[in-house]
């Protein structure tokens, strides 16, 4: 099956702006590398919002320090609207994990950009910080941010959150395969059900959904991005073999492949959003379909032509715009789902 082949076609306006030059695959294929390169593109990140940032009498930023077990505590930072008028205080609460491919990445990627979210959308939001691969190899992370949300549920006034309104999970990248897996893990924990604390929505952008080693016979015509994106900027087949194997899951467990649960029924909403020139494209494709079929509402949407990555890359292509208003648009949806 080809049906997906056509979202790899560059876009457009991406070509105009590269000089109708073909962009060079991905070749940082070190741990150095790989941070090296976050390092450059943090400012960046951050330069593409600081225009747009709200005052900052509108919002209080808190950094909290979590116990995630045997004495480990990590960073949270907290961003919180400043109540307006006729708005009791309480927000709902998105717990947000970063990406990086597991081995990069803390919560100065997304800053300003969440703080810009939380301001527009009445909602409060904890950035998580999990350790890092391959120091602290799979499943430091998931057990980490898991352990993070857990607190979050329990102690929500500190975060002047109320969960009733709203309680969702979300992350781009290797964040966004994080949050699916919180998603299901919350499901299956019966400490959400007995608190009335259940994960309501989840929103993944761009998200590693399986294993490149675990693609399953009955998927494997759904899951042809990995080949025609293999040579991708930004993101390559060979980048994401690396940071597997630094991250050293076993393929088929489901807090590596969630697309590989025995079952995906009673999972919360998602959004999904994926590139069309990313090795990861078929994987979201494919979750909104098994989620659809388990009976769970789900949306997607497709960034035909672009990279992963591409809105912080270029900021000024429409697609990237668009990007960050679907986002929004989603969590919307999600908060909606919520009621």
């Amino acid at each position: 099956m080809t049906e997906n082949a056509h979202f790899s076609i560059l876009d457009s306006e991406l070509a105009m702006l590269l000089g109708g030059v073909t962009p060079s695959p991905d070749e940082n294929l070190t741990v150095e590398s790989r941070r090296e390169r976050y390092d450059k593109i943090v400012p960046k990140a951050k330069q593409n919002h600081e225009p747009f940032l709200p005052h900052n009498s509108e919002y209080t930023v808190v950094d909290h320090r979590i116990d995630v077990g045997e004495g480990v505590r990590v960073l949270a930072r907290s961003i919180i609207p400043t109540p307006r008028d006729g708005e009791d205080g309480c927000f709902p609460l998105l717990f947000w994990i970063h990406g990086g491919g597991w081995i990069t990445g803390d919560v100065h990627m997304d800053d300003y950009h969440l703080r810009r979210t939380s301001v527009d959308l009445r909602i409060s939001v904890v950035s998580f910080e999990y350790r890092l691969a391959p120091e602290h190899p799979f499943p430091s992370a998931p057990n980490d941010s898991f352990a993070g949300l857990k607190y979050v549920a329990a102690h929500p006034e500190l975060f002047s959150a109320s969960l009733k309104k709203g309680f969702l999970v979300g992350g781009p990248s290797a964040g966004g395969n994080i949050a699916a897996v919180l998603a299901h893990r919350a499901r299956d924990d019966p400490y959400f059900a007995r608190n009335e604390t259940p994960v309501t929505g989840q929103l993944l952008q761009i998200p590693c959904l399986i294993h490149v080693k675990a693609y399953p016979d009955r998927y494997k015509s759904s899951l042809l991005s990995m080949e025609q994106n293999k040579d991708a900027p930004s993101l390559s087949k060979p980048a994401v073999e690396l940071v597997l194997d630094l991250y050293n899951a076993p393929p088929t467990d489901p807090d590596m492949s969630p697309l590989l649960l025995s079952s995906h029924r009673g999972l919360p909403p998602a959004f999904i959003q994926v590139c069309g020139l990313d090795p990861l494209r078929d994987e979201g494709i494919l979750y909104k379909k098994v989620l659809e079929a388990a009976g769970v509402p789900a949306r997607l949407e497709v960034y035909p032509g672009v990279p992963h990555l591409f809105d912080v890359l270029y900021p000024s292509l429409k697609q990237s715009t668009k990007y960050i208003e679907d986002m929004r648009e989603g969590l919307r949806w999600l908060l909606s789902e919520s009621k």
